[in-house]
C-alpha cells in the first residue's frame, strides 16, 4: 500500500468521526490555480465527512469567476452550494482559466455543466454571509480567506438587518470560531523581509481595517509557506486521467503550463483551518498583525502570551507532509 495515501486516508477517517467543520470559503478565483486546488480539496474533505461547505464567496470582480466556481462545485456533485460575489471589488479583468465556465464540447454542450451563468446573477457576498452566519450555532463557523480582504471587511462593517439584529462585528464574534487567511509574509522572501504580498496590496484599506478590528482568532499563512510546499507538476500531467476533462488540470495548463511546480498558497490556509491538530504546521507565538500603508504585514508577539493572531511556520519534514496531503486531496475522485 502507498504510505502517503494511507496517511491521507487515515487523516480523513479521523476527521470523519467528528462533526464536519462548517466552512465559508472566500476566494479570488481566476487569479491563480491554487484557488482551484483549495476548492477541490474542500470537496474531497466534504465527501469524507470532514467539512460542510456553507458557501463560496468571490472577491474577484469578474462575472466568470462565480460561474467557474459553480462549474467546479457541480463537477463534484454539489451544484446547489450558495455563491456570493463582490460588487465593486478588485481585479475586474478576466482570469486566465475562468473562461472554462463557458467551454463547450464538440456537440455544443457545456464541458463543465452548471447553472450559474454569470456572477451578475449571484447575490452580493456580505448579505449572503450574514444570512448563513445567523443560521449557524454560536462559535461554529470557520472562515477561509484566500483572496482579497474586501468581502470579510465589508462583513465586519455591516449593519443590523432583517436576518440579524447584530452588527457585523457582533455577528462574527458570536458565530465565527476561526478566520484562516492566506495573506502577507512573515519570514524572509528572497532576502526581502518586507515582501508585499498580492492578496494584501490589492485592497490595502480593507486589509488594514480587518487586521485592526477583527474579533476572533486569525491564522495567517504567509507567502513563504505556499512556496515551500509547491505542487508537483507531474501530478497535473499524470494523475487526472480518470476523467476526460478535469477543471484543476485544465486551469493549471491555462494559467501556466507544466513543467512548473505551482506554490500551494491557498491550500495551506485551508489545511491549517481544517486540520489544526495534525502537526502539518507550527504556529508562531500569539500576537498582533498590522498592515502598513504600503501593504507590508508586521507581526508583534504579545508579552503575556495572549493575542488574536498567529502565523504558520513549517519545517522541511512538515512541508513534505503538507505537499502530499494537498496532492492526495486534490486528485481525489469526486464523490469518493
Amino acid at each position: 500500500m502507498n504510505s502517503s495515501w494511507w496517511m491521507v486516508g487515515a487523516l480523513a477517517a479521523v476527521l470523519a468521526q467528528a462533526e464536519p467543520i462548517r466552512l465559508i470559503f472566500d476566494t479570488d478565483m481566476g487569479n491563480d490555480t491554487d484557488d482551484v486546488m483549495a476548492l477541490c480539496m474542500i470537496h474531497a474533505l466534504q465527501s469524507r465527512g470532514a467539512v460542510e461547505l456553507l458557501a463560496v464567496t468571490v472577491t474577484k470582480d469578474h462575472p466568470q469567476a462565480a460561474a467557474f466556481v459553480d462549474a467546479v462545485n457541480t463537477f463534484y456533485g454539489r451544484p446547489d452550494i450558495p455563491i456570493g460575489v463582490v460588487k465593486g471589488g478588485a481585479t475586474p479583468e478576466p482570469g486566465k482559466f475562468n473562461l472554462l465556465a463557458d467551454a463547450k464540447n464538440e456537440d455544443g454542450s457545456l464541458r463543465y455543466p452548471h447553472d450559474l451563468a454569470s456572477g451578475a446573477d449571484a447575490p452580493e457576498a456580505t448579505g449572503l454571509i450574514r444570512k448563513l452566519l445567523a443560521a449557524q450555532p454560536d462559535g461554529s463557523v470557520t472562515l477561509v480567506q484566500v483572496g482579497f480582504f474586501t468581502n470579510f471587511q465589508r462583513l465586519l462593517a455591516s449593519r443590523p438587518d432583517a436576518v440579524s439584529p447584530l452588527s457585523g462585528r457582533e455577528l462574527i464574534a458570536k458565530k465565527v470560531k476561526l478566520l484562516s487567511i492566506m495573506a502577507g509574509a512573515f519570514q524572509t522572501v528572497d532576502w526581502n523581509t518586507r515582501h508585499l504580498e498580492y492578496n494584501v496590496i490589492k485592497d490595502i484599506p480593507a486589509a488594514q481595517t480587518l487586521a485592526k478590528d477583527w474579533p476572533t482568532p486569525i491564522s495567517w499563512s504567509g507567502f513563504e509557506i505556499g512556496v515551500a510546499a509547491a505542487f508537483p507538476h507531474v501530478v497535473i500531467e499524470q494523475d487526472f486521467e480518470y476523467v476526460k476533462h478535469h477543471p484543476l488540470k485544465e486551469a493549471y495548463y491555462l494559467y501556466n503550463p507544466p513543467p512548473h511546480d505551482r506554490p500551494t498558497w491557498d491550500p495551506t490556509a485551508l489545511l491549517a483551518a481544517v486540520c489544526p491538530e495534525r502537526g502539518y504546521f507550527t504556529l508562531s507565538p500569539a500576537g498582533t498583525v498590522t498592515v502598513e500603508d504600503n501593504g507590508a504585514t508586521w507581526f508583534r508577539p504579545s508579552r503575556d502570551g495572549k493575542g488574536r493572531d498567529r502565523f504558520l511556520t513549517m519545517s522541511a519534514e512538515q512541508a513534505a507532509r503538507v505537499r502530499e496531503a494537498i496532492v492526495q486531496l486534490s486528485v481525489a475522485v469526486p464523490g469518493k
